[in-house]
């Protein structure tokens, strides 16, 4: 069991002024996976103060300086690697396989390729008597999520660290355990006092007062659109930038030419891997009507294929969702949809036999899917994916685009010219054609309810820019 009964501010192992321990349980075996100290308000007070003083300095350091110090911190999470792997599987049940390759080993990646980053705060622009410069923003609040804990931190915690700004980072009180290791990282690369904070806490406690938090310049949040709006509330007083990355409920658009089989099996496991707990997840597959039931076929045999259980075995794919609250959510929607009249075509709300314990789902497919039921419309955040035909590529567009969010999509397609195309007309951040695969390097962020702003890549380092022109 892990034990963090300190914060991390101002360069120091403090005690909490709230002078509470949080639990945090291991999804799989519902037992404790550890402890950690919980922050309130004295504590965020203390902890953006100290932001506040690091910042001239840092800020003042040269772009060689600071990547130098992402360099280091990047290594000295190398070495940590099956910590960070041991913990994350424990907190939010990520199978280890899975959880050290892109819980772990992808987000160090994005973290170590933001060194050379630093150097964009050098850059200048000359328009006519105008000289325009970059500074960074300020102190920044980071309020992560427990999907993909370290990765998200990351995409914060790197650009900010290239532009020049100083933070205090929030975990979910759902997974805080991975964020003191890397406090501990941090520490050990002798980071400059106040420039990294780590407070763990609730909402209430520590996210509202971070977003109101006079001294607080920017929020950046990622999480569902719900805490969005209210983030956005909170800090629009003090007009702070805020940046966010929210819901998504993403199209997989199979184009009639498509190898079916190929397009639907990479359909099911996208929405299946980390128990359908992505907020990129492709979770819903757009098929051409008369290749409806081949589909429907080729995702159930695959489906049932997966295998579900401990997620420290090798040989599981899906481990438990990630607490007892999210099964119950997911367990809603499942219901909803059978109630509305979708077809459960696998899955559903059957126990799984040999799993006593833990908050586990099967992996769960609905057919008969019309794009106005509320599990077509609204993020399920598990393991459930909704089967929906269409009539011509007119008709896929119009569903595809017929949702609140905007955050991923993909298109399957033989023709790869006409997969860009239809590419181009979906609305959304991110659009992958076939099996194209992520890029650390490309902006990540959504259009519509899924957010504003962008993470990773040049376009994540600008939102921690402010663009001063100098007139002569």
């Amino acid at each position: 069991m892990k034990l963090f009964d300190k914060l991390y501010i101002d360069g120091q192992w403090v005690n909490s002024h709230a002078n509470k321990l949080l639990d945090v349980i291991n999804p799989a075996t519902e037992t404790l996976a550890g402890q950690a100290a919980l922050a309130d308000e004295v504590d965020v007070d203390r902890a953006v103060s100290a932001a506040k003083n690091a910042f001239n300095a840092w800020s003042q350091l040269t772009s060689a300086e600071r990547a130098n110090y992402i360099s280091q911190l990047a290594g000295a999470l190398e070495k940590r690697i099956d910590d960070l792997t041991d913990t994350i599987t424990a907190e939010m049940g990520a199978p280890l396989g899975f959880c050290r390759e892109v819980q772990v080993e992808d987000p160090i990646d994005a973290l170590a390729k933001h060194a050379d980053r630093a150097a964009l705060l050098d850059q200048t622009l000359a328009i006519g008597n105008a000289q325009v410069v970059r500074e960074p923003v300020g102190v920044c609040a980071f309020i992560n999520p427990w999907n993909y804990p370290l990765h998200q931190m990351i995409g914060k915690i790197a650009p900010a660290l290239a532009a020049g700004c100083t933070m205090v980072v929030k975990p979910s009180e759902n997974t805080p355990l991975h964020a003191f290791i890397l406090a501990e990282a941090v520490h050990e690369v002798g980071l400059p006092a106040g420039v990294f904070n780590l407070l763990n806490g609730t909402g209430a406690e520590v996210g509202a007062p971070l977003c109101q938090h006079p001294d607080v310049d920017m929020v950046s949040f990622t999480g569902s659109t719900r805490a969005g709006i209210a983030i956005s509330k909170a800090a629009a007083p003090t007009v702070k930038r805020v940046c966010l990355e929210l819901g998504g409920k993403s199209p997989l658009l199979i184009s009639e030419d498509a190898d079916l089989q190929a397009a639907v099996t990479f359909g099911v496991d996208d929405v299946m891997i980390n128990s359908g707990q992505t907020c990129t997840a492709l979770t819903r597959m757009l098929v051409p009507q008369s290749r409806y039931q081949e589909a429907l076929s080729i995702a159930k045999e695959y489906a049932e294929s997966l295998s579900v259980g401990d997620p420290t075995d090798a040989d599981t794919f899906l481990g438990p969702l990630a607490s007892r609250e999210q099964l119950d959510i997911v367990q809603r929607y499942i219901r909803t949809g059978i109630a509305e009249g979708a077809k459960l075509l696998t899955g559903g709300l059957e126990k799984i036999n040999h799993l006593e314990t833990g908050y586990y789902l099967r992996p769960t497919i609905f057919s008969d899917v019309h794009n106005k039921m509320t599990i077509a419309q609204e993020e399920i955040f598990g393991p459930v994916l909704c089967m929906i035909p269409y009539q011509d590529e007119d008709h896929a567009l119009e569903i595809a685009n017929d949702t609140p969010y905007g955050l991923s999509a993909r298109v399957w397609s033989g023709d790869s010219a006409k997969a860009e195309q239809l590419a181009k007309k979906i609305r959304a951040g991110q659009v992958y054609i076939n099996n194209g695969d992520w890029n650390n390097e490309a902006p990540f962020g959504g259009y519509k309810q899924s957010g504003n702003g962008r993470e990773l890549g040049n376009f994540g380092v600008e939102e921690f820019f402010e663009t001063k022109a100098i007139i002569r």
